[in-house]
């Protein structure tokens, strides 16, 4: 765990300083220098291209980390390579020629509710490649073992570039318009920036040899496309479909509730870079018992951090919501609600990466695609009647669905689980020092009462963690930068 934990916490810091600029961006720069309305585009563009990217990656993402180590000739890697490189374009082509054929279906679409989104829609199609191309140059730098350029590039770079086109905006430099095309621009920057990396790294010899198991590997990549893309049609279909339901401006408002409760995943995020090639590693070693030790101490690990935000996320929200704009203010409940998924999600430490992995992906697409359609179905019935509220409840049971699925998966064909007596301990903590602060206000301005209240709780979490040992690997690491003492 040391490599993991090392490159880990400098994935963490990035990521928390990416999130923390665009946490600045989200409730306040997007909040008092756009309108509502354009607001709720931009967010409904990025989650629209969430939705697309998995399908012209094809999955090959995934597919390089999984293949990539069982290979052991260089001449055997480049042919590998070469398919990641042409079957996303070979993809991407095809979902083009769809959609120019449907274009005026989708402008027909539009024109029934939210016009606004009518001359944007083709910039999904971009974002949505270019995002796609990035996550495959990332996996070519995560079977490296080199991933904080990468995620400096995915969770900083485009954070900053988007703060600094909004200052514009308000310093009316550039019109709203002018801005949504330079944001675009700024994703296929980074993805060019991310195949150069990728390329300094390793260069692969460039042919068009196939590798020699092709059958299995687009086999995979077929199945992967749909079991991998099950989170993030989850994560972003509820936004697509307020879209539909309700006016456009709920999309941002919405946006905001989700963005809070994603600061829950970093750790979780910041891990995955390093430890999803170490899972495949073991996997294709058949290191059983290195692979359960992983998944314990990944699952203790994760969720000792992302349990003390949790904590500061839901004790300090109603104050961090005095300091936006009351019309994107929502019930404490919503929340919550997503809260509890991403802490869930950390709960299950490298879960993913060993399905994915593994021979048994197969069944983590059955139901993530039986869960994707109850998804549908549950935004499709409580959105109208609940409202945003609706589309979290949604979000909640059907994640709290699928997370289960996949323990159970695991439990079953690996005879092991991430769960120990310490576990149940921090979340019975983390529950009763949520309760105590939550109802504790002091009567100050709400960034000094933020400031106080999280000092507390973090010192108390902080000590007790500490004494109590909750994880190792943390204990570890304070050790050693801080000292014994």
């Amino acid at each position: 765990m040391g490599v993991i934990i090392k490159q880990s916490f400098k994935n963490m810091i990035t990521t928390y300083f990416g999130f923390g600029i665009g946490a600045i961006n989200t409730l306040f720069l997007f909040t008092y220098f756009l309108e509502k309305e354009y607001y709720g585009l931009v967010s409904f563009l990025l989650s629209a291209a969430n939705l697309v990217w998995p399908f012209m990656a094809f999955g090959v993402h995934n597919t390089l980390v999984k293949f990539y180590t069982s290979y052991k000739t260089k001449e055997e890697k480049d042919k590998l390579l070469n398919l990641i490189l042409l079957l996303p374009l070979g993809v991407s082509i095809l979902l083009g020629l769809l959609g120019v054929f449907s274009y005026k279906w989708l402008l027909a679409y539009f024109e029934a509710g939210n016009q606004l989104v009518q001359p944007y829609i083709w910039l999904i199609f971009i974002i949505a490649f270019a995002t796609a191309y990035f996550e495959v140059f990332f996996a070519w730098s995560k079977i490296n073992y080199q991933s904080v350029f990468g995620n400096f590039m995915k969770e900083v770079f485009h954070r900053i570039c988007i703060t600094i086109l909004l200052l514009l905006v308000y310093f009316s430099i550039i019109s709203v318009e002018y801005f949504i095309y330079a944001m675009v621009l700024v994703f296929v920057f980074r993805a060019i920036a991310m195949q150069l990396y990728a390329f300094s790294l390793y260069k692969p010899k460039f042919n068009f040899s196939l590798p020699s198991n092709l059958s299995t590997v687009l086999k995979y990549s077929a199945l992967i496309l749909i079991a991998g893309s099950v989170a993030t049609i989850l994560l972003d279909l509820d936004k697509v479909m307020i879209e539909h339901y309700l006016p456009i401006e709920n999309v941002a408002i919405y946006g905001i509730a989700v963005y809070i409760a994603t600061v829950i995943s970093v750790p979780q995020k910041a891990m995955h870079q390093i430890i999803h090639p170490l899972t495949a590693s073991l996997l294709n070693s058949n290191d059983k018992k290195s692979l359960e030790n992983l998944y314990k101490r990944s699952s203790l690990t994760l969720l000792v951090v992302s349990a003390l935000i949790f904590v500061l996320i839901i004790i300090n929200i109603n104050q961090l919501y005095l300091l936006i704009p009351q019309e994107y203010q929502i019930s404490t409940v919503i929340i919550l609600l997503l809260a509890i998924v991403k802490l869930f999600d950390n709960m299950l430490g490298n879960n993913n990466s060993i399905l994915f992995n593994s021979d048994y992906y197969r069944l983590v697409l059955i139901f993530g695609v039986i869960l994707s359609i109850i998804a549908f179905v549950l935004n499709l019935l409580l959105i109208p009647v609940y409202g945003i509220l609706g589309a979290a409840m949604a979000s909640f049971l059907a994640f709290a669905v699928y997370n289960v699925s996949k323990l159970l998966i695991v439990l079953n064909k690996f005879k092991m689980q991430p769960f120990t007596l310490q576990t149940l301990i921090i979340l019975l903590f983390t529950g009763g020092l949520t309760a105590i602060f939550y109802f504790w206000e002091f009567q100050f301005h709400p960034i000094l009462n933020i400031l106080l209240k999280s000092t507390m709780a973090t010192a108390i979490y902080g000590l007790v963690a500490l004494r109590f040992n909750f994880s190792e690997d943390i204990n570890h690491l304070v050790r050693k930068y801080i000292g014994n003492k």
